[in-house]
């Protein structure tokens, strides 16, 4: 294979790797000019539509919904158009949804909370409109029938169109749109300030760390320490410092020495590997090679070790890699699952490590 040949090879593939990392690809679709009107977004109209069978419905429901949780970021909210705002929030809920989705295929449309093609029964569809223009940020709730009229006879509820935008504002509620949006428009210091408060659940808090891991937050790297000191959130944690900046790759480490947990060693190997890559930043090889040759090592933490030496391929990781290989394949337990999990990390790490160092 010639030199030139493998310089394309490898550039394409970090083309794509762009397109495939949510970090990456995050809001790259915004101009600038767009980029700065969202950084400053304070006060979001509210526009809220509630359709059935029989024709328009009361919608204030579902624009209280909508108003409450943004609010909750901080979001100063007006629902009459002639007032001054700076984006408008749009929640469209119909007994019987009609088609207004995305492409079929890429992005964000693969996510489960997308628009569907195929759904046709109750759903609420999420959009916003930045300076008149719609914003291809499109999310859709769902109830879980398809069939309304269906499921009023079964509960005995009367009206299946007032029935199905009960459900929908029920599930209006249970979702958290105003973390999403908060990111969505690349507003850290919001979802931080959530994350910090004592009265903020165990669940939004492990999707804030999720979305501030996604959005390459820095700024939250205080908070993501601080989150570690609870057993629930630590594990998330970890992961969201693995896309921050190299500042977390000290604390990383010590965490996949000392840590008595094996999915906090497993995170932790699992961030040094996504830092490591995202920086092209080879000082984690060393303390995932002495982690790879510690025979104490767990294979579930192994396999994340392995992962993480195949992100940042250097050439002291191939013969640590083999040795384990051959140890590996010694061991014959074709029921293990965490075994097969294993020799899958070590052998593609090979393949990522051994190929670097014959080409580069």
């Amino acid at each position: 294979m010639s030199l030139s040949l493998i310089v394309l090879i490898s550039a394409i593939m970090g083309v794509i790797s762009l397109w495939t990392s949510p970090a990456a690809a995050y809001r790259e679709y915004f101009t600038v000019e767009q980029k700065a009107q969202l950084a400053k977004i304070q006060t979001v109209l509210i526009e809220a539509v509630a359709l059935t069978d029989k024709g328009s419905s009361d919608a204030g429901p579902l624009a209280e919904v909508a108003s409450r949780g943004l609010a909750g970021l901080g979001y100063t909210i007006v629902q009459d158009v002639s007032k001054s705002h700076d984006v408008v929030f749009r929640v469209k809920c119909e007994q019987r949804k009609t088609w207004e989705g995305t492409a079929s295929s890429g992005g964000d449309n693969d996510l489960p909370d997308a628009p569907s093609r195929l759904w046709k029964g109750p759903a609420c569809q999420l959009t916003y409109v930045l300076s008149g223009m719609k914003i291809k940020w499109q999310k859709e709730v769902r109830t879980d029938f398809e069939d309304a009229s269906a499921a009023a006879q079964a509960a005995q509820a009367g009206d299946p169109g007032a029935f199905a935008l009960a459900r929908l504002q029920d599930a209006l509620e249970k979702y958290d749109f105003p973390v999403l949006l908060a990111a969505e428009w690349g507003h850290p210091e919001r979802l931080i300030k959530l994350l910090d408060a004592p009265d903020t659940s165990v669940p939004r808090k492990i999707r804030i760390m999720s979305l501030l891991g996604d959005m390459q937050a820095d700024e939250a790297m205080p908070s993501l320490k601080q989150a570690l000191q609870d057993r629930d959130l630590a594990k998330q944690a970890l992961v969201a410092m693995g896309n921050l900046g190299r500042d977390g790759i000290p604390l990383l480490v010590e965490m996949m020495n000392t840590s008595p947990q094996i999915e906090i060693q497993a995170a932790a190997a699992k961030g040094l590997g996504q830092l490591g890559g995202l920086h092209g930043d080879a000082s984690v090889v060393p303390p995932l090679l002495a982690k790879l040759q510690d025979p104490k090592t767990d294979w579930t933490v192994l396999t994340e070790v392995a992962w993480a030496l195949g992100k940042i391929p250097d050439k002291r990781s191939i013969q640590p890699l083999y040795d384990v290989d051959k140890k590996l394949q010694a061991i014959r337990d074709p029921d293990n699952l965490t075994l097969k999990k294993l020799k899958e990390a070590v052998f593609w790490a090979i393949k990522q490590c051994d190929t670097w160092d014959q080409y580069s």
